[in-house]
């Protein structure tokens, strides 16, 4: 494993060195780490079918689909019936991340009961950033609790809106030790989505937590060369034996058919 330093910069232009990168081998990592993603409005129980039948390929299943809390039961129904294995996540406080923590709590109690193994949170951020830390954390602890020991929590950070690394970091840490499974860098909705130098904030968090939580990198992800960029800087940072399903997530659906044309 490298050390990361101070010298953030110099880390990430060694990665956003890696060119094109082809072969099954990659296709194969990438696609079993892949969260398939719909959240548009018009997302209707057809298209979650649709969905939930791309996440099994031709080479094997990826890791979960991702859906609006009001289509869960429709995915949970479709996924039970393939039987693959693949996890179900519904978005909460999404995507402004401005609800208050009670609704916060009333969704996450709904898509629980409806069969959801994977809850991602839209951090507060905008009451983060703005100081009122406690209650941007508050709606963490609350999804913490109503998810249980038993299902992955993963919070958006919308990493872009962070002025520094300093202040992101912080915030890493924070959601870390509310509670969260994962850190994951962006809804995909704002400019700056994923970048290299966001990622290397948050893999630093979560060495500093021993590798036991994950980081889902989300947000423009659509080539090849770019998935391959943060793998090899997860692994780096947290050595190759640390990526899999249960620490390392891409969240980009249209990166999927590039990566099977690639097997």
């Amino acid at each position: 494993m490298i050390e990361l330093g101070a010298n953030l910069s110099a880390l990430v232009e060694r990665f956003e060195g890696v060119g094109p990168v082809s072969g099954p081998a990659l296709a194969r990592r990438a696609v079993a780490l892949l969260d398939l993603t719909r959240l548009d409005g018009g997302c209707d129980e057809a298209a979650v079918a649709a969905l939930c039948r791309r996440a099994e390929t031709r080479v094997g299943p990826v890791a979960a689909v991702c859906v609006l809390p009001r289509v869960v039961a429709c995915a949970r129904d479709c996924l039970d019936r393939v039987g693959s294995g693949v996890r179900l996540a519904a978005v909460i406080n999404y995507p402004s991340g401005e609800e208050e923590v009670a609704a916060i709590g009333a969704e996450t109690s709904r898509v629980v009961s409806a069969g959801v193994d994977e809850i991602e949170l839209v951090l507060p951020y905008r009451r983060y950033l703005a100081g009122q830390c406690e209650e941007a954390l508050a709606a963490v602890t609350v999804c913490r609790a109503l998810a249980g020991p038993d299902l992955t929590l993963k919070v958006t950070l919308e990493t872009g809106s962070f002025r520094d690394g300093a202040l992101l970091g912080r915030a890493a840490r924070e959601v870390i030790a509310a509670g969260a499974d994962f850190v994951k860098t962006s809804t995909g909705l704002l400019v700056p989505g994923a970048t290299l130098s966001a990622a290397a904030v948050l893999l630093g968090a979560i060495r500093e937590r021993g590798g036991r939580v994950g980081l889902k990198v989300s947000g423009g992800i659509r080539e090849t060369a770019a998935a391959a960029r943060y793998l090899a800087l997860a692994d780096a940072v947290m050595g190759p034996e640390w990526v899999g399903p249960s620490t390392f997530r891409i969240g980009a659906s249209a990166l999927l058919d590039a990566l099977l044309e690639m097997t």
